[in-house]
């Protein structure tokens, strides 16, 4: 297996850290104090050409996977609120609209999305409908030229920001539980529709908004897939964002390391460095073999991707690792940085609250393990 990185994308990947520290790193932490992004960020990652799909002959294509997570750990070196942001844009709303938009849906909003300028966002989980993703609630009902949908979906990335979401809907409420739900692209300008931003302590600056819909009409042709489709479809939007977010986890537990390890190297107590104890050794020695080791699954996943292959198990596999490495790391570097770590302006305050973030999009950890379970047991049962 050749693990070397093509030219083309580690030169994107270097253009993209002068990116970061150029044009970004000075806006961020006026966003940060204002825990809010302005749209500006959504159009600069475009015109930068940092998302993962690219609109090319009138149809939404996805350019290569490893490309896209390589960027999105270095976003979330940095800041994992905003690369969550992007992410929500591109890996879920736009990934919608990629995966099972029509070909008139796609030349109608494919190019102002991949530039940044129509902001994206997805809607599936509702209160009574999280990881039990057919629980969800929200009806849709037939009318003249579309539909009508009255109901809410209750924690939504990007839900204050974003222009249209893609959202899951009942449609067939007497079909069978996998059968009874559609998706659809809505316009979020549109009449009856009501925007909460919810208070959050993660994921800062990106938004977390509560979307009620009475009596949205949505025309036929914003339909997106099939009927009664709705359910196998967002799970497929899920399962080809569990790479990106899995490489948003690495990029929290490699954020939270480089800083840790750079103070213990520079910080003395009892008369020495921290890093010369034996102790804090052999922690920084089994925490960066953690985070090469999800790092190595993450390319592996987008390897397969790549290739055309099945991922789903490659892909849950991907993010429990990362997940687990970003958890486990920056609650360790918080603890290296004792009392400054509580502070909320510290650069290393976020990461352990934005490392409890990622273990919950796409899926928890235990979702994770059942994936892997049952691709493992097609295999061998």
């Amino acid at each position: 297996m050749d693990f070397t990185i093509p030219q083309h994308i580690a030169d994107d990947v270097d253009r993209f850290r002068r990116f970061l520290k150029e044009s970004f790193a000075g806006k961020l932490a006026a966003w940060l104090r204002a825990g809010e992004l302005q749209r500006e960020f959504f159009a600069e990652l475009g015109q930068g050409g940092w998302y993962g799909t690219v609109f090319a002959g009138d149809r939404l294509r996805r350019g290569p996977a490893l490309r896209e997570a390589m960027i999105a750990e270095e976003f979330a070196k940095v800041s994992p609120g905003a690369a969550v942001a992007a992410l929500a844009h591109a890996d879920l709303g736009l990934m919608g609209l990629a995966l099972f938009g029509s070909a008139s849906l796609q030349e109608r909003y494919g190019a102002k999305s991949v530039q940044g300028e129509t902001v994206m966002c997805l809607g599936n989980t509702e209160r009574q409908a999280g990881s039990d993703v057919a629980a969800v609630a929200l009806r849709a009902e037939q009318a003249a030229g579309g539909w009508v949908l009255s109901g809410a979906k209750a924690y939504v990335t990007n839900g204050a920001a974003a222009d249209l979401a893609v959202v899951t809907a009942v449609t067939d409420p007497a079909a069978a539980r996998n059968s009874r739900h559609s998706m659809f692209l809505v316009d979020l300008s549109a009449a009856g529709i009501r925007r909460t931003r919810l208070n959050k302590p993660v994921w800062i600056p990106s938004d977390l908004t509560r979307i009620e819909f009475e009596r949205v009409f949505v025309g036929a042709d914003h339909l997106l897939g099939e009927r009664g489709r709705g359910l196998p479809q967002v799970l497929s939007v899920f399962t080809h964002s569990r790479v990106p977010i899995a490489a948003l986890s690495l990029g929290t537990a490699a954020g939270a390391f480089e800083l840790a390890v750079n103070r213990a190297a520079r910080r003395s107590v009892f008369g020495r460095p921290i890093a010369e104890f034996q102790a804090k050794a052999f922690e920084m020695a089994e925490l960066h073999a953690r985070i090469e080791a999800a790092r190595l699954m993450v390319w592996r996943t987008c390897a397969a991707m790549d290739a055309g292959e099945d991922f789903r198990a490659p892909a849950s596999m991907a993010k429990f690792l990362a997940v687990d490495a970003a958890r486990t790391t920056a609650a360790w570097a918080a603890d290296l940085f004792g009392a400054a770590s509580v502070v909320r302006d510290h650069p290393i305050h976020k990461y352990p609250l934005d490392a409890w973030a990622a273990s919950l999009g796409e899926g928890t950890q235990d979702i994770q393990k059942l994936v892997i379970f049952r691709e493992l047991m097609k295999r061998f049962a």
